[in-house]
């Protein structure tokens, strides 16, 4: 394909463009993940033996909310208390389908939406230039209302600080802006109320007009950023030294996500159209200049990539319409990229429905632990995530959907334990809270809506699903 070509597309969308259920979804009970993160989940998320059991020697699973609370009572355990692990277990067991309620309604196409790591603070960005910043703790008060600069076609994305003082979003543009959020005033007019200070990410490279930043993220020191282009390439701005530091040529197509894979920050994951996640040590970058591994599955191009944060396991979102579940020790270190074509060349997923026989294909050589089926991957560029560790134990994972829901599935079981209908339009990003039981999505139909657990108390009674999927008009 011509960059002529390429550019054109990218504004085309790359990007562009009720109530809840639970029920098992498309995954069998026999993909049930026999791995060792499988054993990690449950450990973390599994309550103490003595506290889960009626008679000794005997236990039945799951154990009841009840059960426990006489057993933590009556000190079985002998810690007089729940373990972190107790507390995941009962709190896991309450998922956020409880709603919604309407956060806010915006004036055009919603994009990105994010809680900071305290989840104090909730950030949501759009296709018409504005990005607000709601406080959580105060109502969800506006605490920043930015109006963003020189927008090329809409927030690609946007990342708080560690410190949660500045915020930078992108566009698809080799700018990405930052602005200080820890000021005063609540309007924010770039370059006119107060400053968003432009981040060139062109210094290493001359096809400035075709190039465009679809993911970005903070260090976690906050002293760089790591970006995901159209150019097929990896950034790396230095914040300290105010400039691109190196550029990496990652793949054979545009990079849409990439992440460091835990708090030391020597590690990236990225994905891309070529259908391939990459595995980068930054230790290395300068004196190899390529990817540590490579890990192959998706039949199309990788949308999204979460990380776990323990720098071994990842998700990522693909145009085949899975998610899937990775441990880089099953890397290919030789990095023989080999990605076969079991389709139509012509389909694009910006306008075109999935084909119906290529939902049954799988790759010859997937080196993935687990696919998840059931949403749809279709339009532009949906995002997927881990559950929290704090609430969960990371029990579940959960995604965006082109037909206006949000899936949440079983990480070990693959079983879709609940859908959240409501919108009418796509849902491109959604975000669990770090310590309570509520999620928040955000759709193409311009609404930002609030899910929780059921006000009774009680867990989610089983509804089957729709038959239909609804497209967005």
């Amino acid at each position: 394909m011509s960059r002529t070509r390429k550019s054109s597309n990218l504004c085309d969308d790359k990007i562009a463009g009720k109530g809840s259920s639970t029920s098992q979804g498309p995954n069998e009970v026999s993909d049930y993940l026999d791995h060792e993160i499988a054993q990690l989940t449950k450990l973390r998320s599994r309550p103490h033996e003595l506290l889960s059991r009626d008679v000794p020697g005997r236990s039945r699973l799951p154990v009841s909310t009840m059960r426990m609370l006489v057993g933590r009572e009556g000190n079985y355990s002998g810690r007089g208390r729940f373990s972190p692990a107790d507390s995941r277990h009962v709190s896991s067991r309450y998922l956020p389908v409880h709603g919604p309620c309407k956060v806010d309604q915006l004036n055009s196409r919603t994009y990105v939406s994010q809680f900071s790591d305290d989840g104090t603070l909730f950030v949501a960005g759009c296709q018409g230039s504005h990005i607000r910043i709601y406080n959580v703790d105060k109502g969800w008060k506006i605490q920043k209302d930015i109006l963003a600069k020189s927008l090329r076609w809409t927030i690609t994305d946007t990342c708080l600080s560690p410190n949660q003082r500045y915020l930078v979003y992108a566009s698809l543009s080799p700018v990405v802006h930052i602005v200080d959020i820890g000021s005063a005033a609540t309007e924010s007019l770039a370059n006119v109320t107060e400053i968003h200070n432009g981040l060139d990410f062109s210094a290493n490279n001359d096809d400035y007009d075709e190039f465009g930043i679809f993911s970005v993220k903070f260090s976690t020191d906050g002293r760089e950023l790591v970006a995901a282009s159209s150019d097929n390439s990896i950034y790396i701005y230095d914040l300290e030294a105010n400039t691109c530091s190196l550029r990496v040529p990652a793949h054979k197509s545009d990079v849409n996500t990439v992440c460091f894979a835990d708090e030391a920050g020597h590690l990236l994951f990225s994905g891309s159209d070529d259908n391939l996640c990459k595995v980068w040590d930054r230790r290395c970058f300068i004196s190899k200049g390529k990817a540590a591994g490579v890990l192959m599955g998706h039949l199309e191009g990788i949308t999204f990539i979460d990380s776990r944060g323990d720098g071994r396991y990842f998700i990522s979102n693909g145009k085949d319409q899975t998610t899937k579940l990775w441990d880089i020790r099953k890397m290919s270190s030789n990095a023989k990229e080999y990605t076969p074509r079991l389709r139509d060349s012509d389909w694009d997923y910006r306008w075109m429905e999935y084909p119906p026989h290529a939902k049954s294909l799988t790759h010859p050589r997937d080196q993935s632990l687990t696919t998840y089926r059931g949403h749809s991957i279709l339009r532009t560029l949906i995002r997927c995530y881990f559950s929290p560790e704090y609430s969960t134990g990371q029990k579940y994972i959960y995604t965006g959907s082109s037909d206006c829901s949000v899936y949440i599935y079983d990480l070990v079981s693959g079983a879709l334990v609940a859908t959240l209908n409501h919108h009418e339009g796509l849902v491109r990003d959604c975000s669990w809270h770090p310590l309570y039981p509520m999620i928040i999505s955000s759709s193409w139909d311009c609404v930002i809506a609030r899910w929780e657990f059921p006000g009774s108390g009680e867990a989610p009674t089983p509804v089957r699903r729709r038959s239909s999927l609804r497209r967005y008009l």
